[in-house]
């Protein structure tokens, strides 16, 4: 089982210096988290962003106990981005290390993508021949994802 909604707000409470060995959190105080996070990880996916997380259909929709679905990769991303969010409701004023980290992961975690491989070796054939098409190798198309609704996903 990956993480919770619940652990990753936990986490960016901790990232402020508001840990639940000292801190009490409210459960309101967790749910206006996990809707920041909510909003936050929506935001991602219309950039481009997509991680697994399930965005619910409206606010009150989102469960702080259910599965986040954010690959190992990019926990730090969503623990610091989301600390930095919240911060300013609890009169907080993040560290520099923070702010650092949350740039940094958030930057990692936009510049994986996956690997491609362009084949441009391979013979077309015998019946290809080079004096009509000028080369005599097989083109092959570029290669592309699904993304959602919105469109492909851009290899760049």
């Amino acid at each position: 089982m990956g993480y919770t909604k619940r652990q990753i707000c936990e986490a960016a409470f901790s990232e402020l210096g508001l840990a639940s060995y000292v801190f009490d959190t409210q459960p309101d105080a967790l749910d206006d988290a996990m809707k920041r996070l909510d909003a936050m990880l929506a935001e991602w996916n219309g950039r481009g962003i997509r991680l697994g997380y399930p965005i619910p259909s409206s606010p009150e929709g989102g469960d702080l106990d259910a599965e986040a679905g954010v690959p190992d990769r990019a926990w730090e991303a969503c623990v610091t981005n989301l600390a930095l969010r919240i911060a300013p409701s609890f009169g907080k004023t993040p560290m520099r290390e923070t702010k650092v980290a949350a740039k940094q992961s958030l930057q990692t975690v936009m510049t994986l993508r996956p690997p491609t491989r362009e084949l441009r070796t391979m013979p077309a054939g015998s019946g290809n021949k080079p004096w009509r098409y000028g080369d005599n190798e097989y083109n092959y198309p570029e290669p592309h994802m699904d993304a959602g609704n919105d469109g492909e996903l851009e290899f760049n």
